[in-house]
């Protein structure tokens, strides 16, 4: 793909999901903290369930310090319904200790520390420093990045790895935050796994797999 399409293609999905109070995220968090572990906590499971149990949670583990020491299944029980919630409550009670330990109780701002915390990898690092920083430092490739940026061409790889790569190179580094929340607008609302809506997509005809013909194989 070259960079003309790559405009045109932005240009048409900022027209359909971008308004003057739109936020580009969609977790309800209100600092580092949360967004981190939310982030941790949607893995598998949907926004919308995340922001659910987020009032509970914090109202009762509203730091690092408070969650490093709950109990693991009063966590569990709190975050039951974003599923693997066993995983889950181990993996954001590790990593708030180690908040704790070993970052001062402070978020860190880099992917490599980032890394270092249970749960947390490259995906939910890139949204943290993103949404909590408004630190551009890659693309998060969620299952809708991986999807989209198949279908319209911006990658050959379903390497996740391999994908934020390629879209860093063919993205400004000021659009790679709003390419993700783009990419993830359209997949939830038009081009699905399974059943896209190509004939009502307007970036059908900037898409290879609709001009090719594979539509609705991916």
């Amino acid at each position: 793909m070259n960079r003309k399409t790559l405009s045109e293609i932005i240009a048409v999905l900022k027209e359909s999901y971008l308004k003057p109070d739109t936020k580009l995220n969609f977790l309800d968090f209100d600092n580092p903290f949360q967004i981190l572990i939310m982030t941790v906590l949607s893995a598998q499971t949907t926004d919308n369930n995340v922001n659910k149990v987020k009032p509970q949670l914090f109202s009762k583990y509203p730091d690092c310090k408070a969650l490093a020491a709950a109990d693991q299944e009063d966590v569990e029980e709190i975050i039951r319904s974003t599923g693997f919630y066993h995983a889950k409550a181990k993996n954001i009670i590790a990593a708030s200790k180690m908040l704790r330990d070993d970052f001062d109780s402070e978020v860190p701002r880099t992917i490599e520390e980032l890394t270092k915390l249970p749960g947390v990898g490259r995906k939910t690092a890139n949204i943290v420093l993103s949404h909590a920083y408004d630190i551009n430092d890659g693309i998060a490739v969620d299952t809708h990045v991986k999807r989209l940026a198949g279908r319209l061409g911006m990658t050959e790889s379903t390497d996740p790895v391999i994908i934020e790569r390629d879209l860093m190179k063919l993205v400004p580094k000021e659009d790679w935050r709003l390419i993700n929340f783009l990419l993830i607008s359209h997949g939830r609302t038009v081009c699905d796994a399974k059943k896209p809506l190509c004939d009502e997509c307007k970036l059908k005809g900037l898409c290879r797999e609709f001009k090719t013909g594979k539509k609705n194989k991916n």
